[in-house]
């Protein structure tokens, strides 16, 4: 797993004497240009403000994979106007050279926890900051204290707040005994079914399912959420099978849960035993394999697998050994005490098998995306991030692309699973998804070309959240904000959150 400063560090020029004194002057007034832009927008991008022409970029089309180079794209209000190579620029319009860049949509991580209950402190003032930061301008909450999330998602709306676009679960439905904060504890299907009620009076997207709902309750979600409009995702519970919840309706599946079950030729034992890497390598069926990679292929049960996540709770020692690059943006509190307990959880009940085996499963679990990824079964970009030690906001999402182009994704297809299908899953493909006239303006501007190598998805230049431009110089002011807010008393970061809600 990559994760270092190179995701939104300013990635200087070539250093040398033959630089043109007109090439450096063009840099300046480019940077000149945004920072005034910047500080006069509103901060969601609505409201009169002056249109922006990005001239001879060129624009990344993650439908086809094709590139329109050398081409101007207008930006007025919080829409793309215009895209071509003779575009009318209006005498108003703040004009900024992009030559050399690339303009893709901006990505998604389509399985975050923002609002966990006490467990990140601070969450609203180093969350945020860091999805926009590195090019995220959408996630989708899997489990959340509702009444504070929906309040940071109406402050987004309304344009008091700079931060992603949110779609959110709420809390999760769980067993009589939740494992996790924001969580609401099922006993039978008459609370399923109330729980399910209730969410959508309260206004949620969907409906998330965790591991210890009892199989009945599951099965009466499925029910309720049809009836009541909603779609309902999240893990296949221990006590149900992965082609049953497919075949249940359940949109999509989180960390390949219940898929190593149904890959065993102990199945059965494994729906109602303990389970792990250890089993699930000794027991592994390619023909078993097979056949339930056809059924989710059938159903387009899209899969969420959450690799970079994976890797950590797998592969603890790796992770939490030596110091990390990222931990000068996570406060004293998460590094203390949330990861810290998550940490021990780890190593007690996940990573207590050999490491041949937890390897071995690591690129299992790579091998069967590649599968399932030939087969035809759509897949998204999610972290779970921030609960994982140092799977950190905004910055994994870049680790998650060059996860699945290790299991065999070309570079346009990994983009496609943070940007197009995101879009396509939420059915919000009229608006997002590609770089196209007409849609919103959450884009993404890059100083290399992401098709040639997904990691170039971390050069980010200039983020562009519903209209509005922020610099690279605005981008690292907001990562310093958040360095300074890290290194504070754990004392100073707990009081911080009681003005977060």
């Amino acid at each position: 797993m990559t994760n270092s400063d190179e995701v939104v560090a300013p990635i200087a020029p070539q250093a040398s004497h033959r630089r043109s004194w007109k090439a450096t002057t063009l840099r300046l007034v480019r940077i000149i240009g945004i920072l005034i832009f910047s500080a006069a927008q509103p901060a969601n991008g609505q409201g009169k403000t002056r249109p922006t022409a990005l001239t001879h970029v060129s624009v990344i089309d993650t439908a086809d994979g094709s590139t329109q180079r050398d081409v101007t794209v207008l930006i007025k209000g919080n829409r793309v106007a215009e895209i071509g190579a003779d575009v009318t620029i209006p005498t108003d319009a703040l004009i900024l050279d992009e030559r050399g860049n690339y303009l893709i949509p901006g990505l998604w991580d389509m399985h975050v926890h923002t609002a966990f209950g006490g467990w990140f402190p601070a969450a609203k003032q180093i969350m945020f900051p860091l999805f926009i930061a590195n090019g995220v301008t959408g996630v989708r909450d899997m489990g959340s204290v509702l009444p504070r999330i929906r309040s940071w998602r109406n402050e987004i709306r309304s344009g008091t707040l700079l931060g992603p676009r949110i779609v959110m679960a709420g809390p999760m439905l769980d067993g009589p005994r939740p494992s996790y904060p924001a969580s609401i504890a099922i006993h039978d299907p008459s609370e399923a079914r109330n729980s399910v009620r209730r969410l959508k009076q309260q206004g949620v997207d969907f409906i998330k399912v965790q591991s210890g709902i009892p199989r009945d309750a599951y099965f009466a979600v499925a029910d309720e959420a049809k009836k009541e409009g909603l779609t309902f995702v999240g893990h296949v519970p221990d006590a149900v099978r992965a082609t049953e919840g497919s075949d249940a309706g359940q949109k999509s599946i989180e960390h390949f849960t219940g898929i190593f079950e149904g890959c065993s030729e102990r199945e059965d034992q494994l729906l109602i035993g303990p389970k792990g890497p250890h089993i699930f390598v000794q027991t592994y069926s390619a023909q078993r394999a097979e056949a339930l990679i056809r059924e989710l292929a059938k159903n387009q049960t899209w899969q969420v697998p959450t690799l970079v996540t994976e890797r950590v709770q797998w592969l603890i020692e790796d992770i939490a050994s030596g110091a990390h690059p990222l931990a000068k943006y996570a406060p004293a509190f998460w590094k203390d005490q949330t990861w810290k307990i998550v940490t021990e959880l780890i190593r007690r009940q996940l990573a207590n098998e050999p490491i041949s085996d937890r390897r071995r499963f690591v690129q299992l679990e790579l091998e069967t995306t590649r599968l399932m990824h030939a087969a035809g079964i759509p897949f998204m970009a999610g972290t779970d991030t921030a609960p994982g030690p140092y799977v950190m906001p905004g910055f994994s999402i870049h680790d998650e692309l060059e996860l699945f182009v290790a299991a065999g994704f070309t570079p346009l297809e990994a983009l496609q699973t943070a940007t197009l299908n995101p879009a396509k899953f939420l059915g919000m493909t009229k608006d997002l998804g590609t770089v196209t006239t007409g849609k919103i303006a959450d884009l993404v501007l890059l100083t290399a070309d992401p098709l040639q190598d997904i990691s170039n998805t971390r050069r980010i230049a200039t983020v562009i959240v519903n209209g509005r431009l922020l610099s690279r110089d605005k981008l690292d002011q907001m990562l310093n904000r958040v360095r300074e807010l890290s290194s504070r008393p754990k004392s100073s970061q707990e009081r911080i959150v009681g003005r977060s809600k």
